[in-house]
């Protein structure tokens, strides 16, 4: 049977040409997030907090909690700053619950094959690096001491990077700057961009080529399903199974 792969690809996202905000502002309003919540709430505030409770910055329950309660303000500082900035606030709600299609595009049936086609990409990559540069310590000693100091500096861990995380990185980079740069561009342009900029965003040299992929992948799932649950539920589950990793090594 023939397929017609270009059709395919052209049909491949759903995603809205119609945004409700100013396609024309959408740099401007992602350097306002960028320069004004992100960088400030990720670096140098956890130390004055720290200092204000009279506690070590390296305390597992003072970290967990002010990275948790951070996120959390970059999240609502962004939505406000989405809010304010649409032209039409009334699409916003159809921005987060997205559009609905035939059984084909479910968000559980994206997610399920984002999952594993993401877990197979970052194994693949491991391991391309490990004989391209030789092998890499993958242990995170804070994150592991954080994860097994106590209950609540666990529980609190992963509510931090499976929900916090993955829903204020998923409607950035995803949400907002792809939905935003595909209304103008194709949506493959578009996934690069976002995720180029996805892997920037977290400051990490040596892993940047790896968060890329992930950019990519999270990209396409929610470019074919149109929805953003798809994408935040892989991003959710793949920094599940990370912590779990980490738990146990």
């Amino acid at each position: 049977m023939f397929i017609d792969f270009q059709s395919y690809w052209q049909g491949f996202s759903v995603l809205s040409k119609d945004v409700p905000w100013e396609v024309e502002s959408t740099w401007s309003t992602f350097a306002a997030y960028f320069f004004i919540l992100h960088v400030p709430l990720s670096f140098g505030i956890l130390p004055t907090i720290a200092r204000l409770l009279h506690q070590s910055v390296h305390d597992p329950v003072i970290t967990a909690a002010s990275a948790l309660t951070l996120q959390g303000t970059e999240l609502a500082g962004f939505l406000a700053l989405l809010y304010y900035t649409a032209h039409d606030r009334n699409k916003l709600p159809c921005f987060f619950i997205g559009t609905s299609y035939s059984e084909q595009r479910n968000w559980l049936k994206a997610s399920a094959l984002g999952i594993g086609f993401l877990l197979l990409l970052v194994l693949l990559t491991s391991i391309l690096a490990d004989r391209l540069i030789g092998p890499k310590d993958i242990d995170n000693p804070i994150l592991k001491e954080i994860l097994l100091y106590s209950p609540i500096s666990k529980s609190t861990c992963f509510l931090l990077y499976c929900f916090v995380t993955p829903l204020l990185e998923e409607t950035v980079y995803r949400g907002f700057l792809l939905t935003s740069i595909a209304s103008g561009r194709k949506f493959w342009q578009a996934i690069g961009i976002s995720s180029f900029a996805f892997s920037l965003a977290h400051f990490s040299f040596e892993n940047s080529l790896q968060l890329f992929i992930i950019g990519c992948v999270l990209g396409s799932v929610y470019s074919w399903s149109g929805k953003l649950v798809s994408s935040v539920t892989v991003h959710s589950v793949y920094n599940a199974i990370i912590l779990l990793f980490v738990s146990i090594s």
